[in-house]
């Protein structure tokens, strides 16, 4: 995505900490710090893909964004547009935090546990159309079948429970909750995780078609890097709680430059073993997010490790590669002299 077009959403030195509490006073002894100091722009109209280890910061972050959990640190400037412009997320009043609520919506991870079995799909949709002014149930029945049929599903089944479906249906159904109150951005928490492999590409096309007939902008959270390699136009890669790296899905892929993001590409299985590259193993655990290393906090795991990435925190950077823009938070870059940096992110 080119910086001229519209930025919804931008993040600034965004963070999340956790305190931690000891002894029988509760006293915080410190902090797990599972988004640290994340800066970042969200186009109009883009996906943007966002990877990583398990436990790197990414639903934090995606939850932080709808205010379900209270950030720690930094801004959240979501434009509105018209006559409310741009406003920060985190101090937001209770009538723009109401209008909040229906830009931003989200699918979840597991589509069973998301919907209350007492409920039928009717009552679990229902509810967002009455917080938004539409009383009548008739209305409501005609908007939540119209709704069913856009994810490919019968209006009727509106009256059955979701015990009646399968993991897929009950995705779709998801998102056609997200979709019931017409927002701007939706983010797709491990939307597919939970499904076969058959079932993640119908919900997957599902997506994209939708993305085009409403114009939706999504952030799409996972682990599974050939599903975000199809669904994203730009990729964001996450460890310890900090963005490393963030280029075109392209891009990502056929000049990837950090160290982690190439060993999490060395992971992909490929059919075709001539284009298997070598696999890159990890040494060691994921670090604590209580007590990250210092400087680099890759760099106890970092085969290319120097003396600097053990005291320098390095700056995300944006370099030029093959006329494209690339973001990349390592000094090895700087050494190595592979592109030639441009700035640093604002």
């Amino acid at each position: 995505m080119e910086n001229k077009k519209e930025v919804l959403l931008s993040l600034k030195n965004a963070k999340t900490y956790f305190p931690i509490k000891k002894g029988v006073m509760k006293k915080t002894v410190g902090y797990v710090k599972a988004v640290d100091d994340v800066t970042i722009d969200i186009y109009k109209g883009e996906t943007l893909g966002l990877v990583g280890e398990s436990g790197c910061g990414k639903t934090t972050l995606g939850k932080s964004i709808l205010q379900l959990i209270n950030s720690t640190g930094g801004e959240m400037l979501y434009n509105f547009g018209g006559n409310i412009g741009v406003k920060n997320l985190k101090k937001l009043t209770s009538a723009e935090m109401k209008l909040a609520r229906k830009r931003l919506q989200i699918v979840f991870q597991d589509p069973q546990s998301s919907l209350n079995p007492a409920f039928t799909i009717f009552g679990s949709l229902e509810d967002p159309l009455k917080q938004n002014g539409v009383a009548k149930r008739e209305d409501r029945r005609k908007i939540i079948g119209d709704l069913l049929e856009q994810v490919n599903m019968r209006s009727e089944y509106m009256d059955r429970y979701p015990n009646e479906f399968s993991g897929g249906q009950r995705q779709r159904i998801g998102i056609a909750r997200a979709l019931s109150v017409e927002p701007e951005l939706i983010i797709c928490d491990e939307a597919v995780s939970a499904l076969d492999v058959s079932i993640q590409a119908q919900v997957l096309n599902l997506l994209k078609e939708l993305k085009e007939k409403k114009n939706l902008t999504y952030i799409f959270i996972t682990h599974d890097l050939s599903v975000v390699e199809y669904i994203s136009d730009r990729i964001a890669v996450m460890y310890l709680g900090k963005i490393v790296e963030i280029a075109d899905a392209e891009a990502l892929y056929e000049n990837t430059l950090h160290p982690y993001t190439k060993a999490l590409l060395s992971a992909i299985p490929v059919a075709d073993l001539d284009k298997k590259s070598k696999r890159i193993v990890l040494e060691g655990d994921v670090p604590s997010p209580a007590k990250p290393p210092s400087g680099c906090t890759f760099h106890p795991r970092c085969k290319n490790c120097m003396d600097r990435c053990k005291t320098d925190i390095p700056a995300l950077k944006k370099y030029m590669v093959d006329g494209k823009e690339h973001f990349v938070a390592c000094h090895l870059m700087e050494e190595q002299q592979q592109a030639t940096p441009l700035s640093e992110q604002s």
